[in-house]
């Protein structure tokens, strides 16, 4: 099996890590590539200053450069990695250097026996839904794991929304914006804007109004094949796309945005007793009484 290395730069632990894994690979004659910019940094450190150039590829190049790509960072860095390798469907093995991590949930103290049991072939792949975004004024696909947001950008006042499901009329959500995730997403900003946890094999997509005007206004879970559009007739300044809060663009309204499916997947790689459930009450501390944090 050949890994490729790839990782946050600006996340504290990272060039040590990079060390573990690569003085591991080689001493265990396990092939590896790192993508150019981590490779840079780390002889820019000085360390790893005998890295052969051959080691070294773009992040375009990564996908087909390996078979089971190492995201070291947090869950951003997952999510910037699957819109590069999900078209090829190269597995990613998330390492958490970050905060909470929904998706880069092995952590630095299991670093090693995990990698000891994928080495044997001991691990899953699961496959997680993305999204696609595309717009009326540009041929850019935007692609997501987490979530496509359309919301207001340059002013404190709001968008109508028009939003249509299978070119059914849904509603016109007056707000700030509109979250529109997938199940892997619902744990993100949908979760902090009120919409529900909804488990990754569920296949459906979710619509999360942003600070409605009108109380009564919900989040709607859709089925996945659904073809969903946005109008925005009017803007009081620019219309705000973004996948995964990292592939953004600005529109002048009157504008349409298609949100659909992706026609490829993200392919996550996770030990074999993981579980969903497990995640979910350890990241969101579900049983730990909060009242206590912190007292002695």
């Amino acid at each position: 099996m050949k890994f490729g290395i790839a990782g946050n730069l600006q996340k504290q632990g990272l060039t040590q890590l990079v060390k573990v894994l690569v003085e591991r690979f080689d001493r265990e004659g396990v092939d590896y590539v790192i993508e150019r910019a981590l490779g840079a940094h780390l002889k820019g450190k000085k360390k790893l200053g005998s890295l052969r150039g051959n080691r070294l590829v773009s992040a375009r190049n990564l996908a087909k450069s390996c078979d089971l790509l190492i995201s070291l960072g947090g869950d951003g860095t997952i999510l910037r990695m699957a819109r590069l390798v999900a078209p090829l469907g190269t597995p990613i093995l998330g390492i958490n250097l970050g905060k909470l991590g929904f998706l880069a949930e092995v952590s630095l103290e299991d670093v090693n026996a995990c990698l000891t049991e994928i080495l044997k072939g001991e691990y899953l792949v699961v496959e997680r839904m993305m999204l696609q975004a595309v717009t009326s004024t540009s041929a850019k696909t935007y692609l997501a794991l987490n979530d496509i947001v359309v919301d207001k950008y340059g002013t404190s006042r709001v968008l109508d929304l028009e939003t249509y499901v299978d070119r059914e009329y849904l509603a016109t959500f007056t707000a700030d914006g509109v979250i529109f995730s997938t199940p892997t997403g619902s744990t993100a900003y949908a979760l902090a804007s009120g919409g529900p946890i909804v488990t990754p094999t569920n296949r459906s997509i979710a619509i999360s109004p942003i600070c409605p005007h009108t109380l009564t206004a919900r989040p709607v879970i859709v089925p996945d094949d659904s073809v969903i559009r946005v109008k925005i007739a009017y803007a009081p300044h620019k219309v705000h796309v973004t996948a995964d809060g990292q592939d953004d663009a600005l529109l002048n309204a009157p504008t349409e945005i298609k949100i659909t499916k992706a026609p490829s997947v993200a392919r996550l790689v996770k030990r074999r007793h993981s579980s969903y459930y497990d995640l979910l009450r350890k990241k969101l501390r579900w049983g730990t009484d909060v009242r206590n944090q912190g007292k002695r």
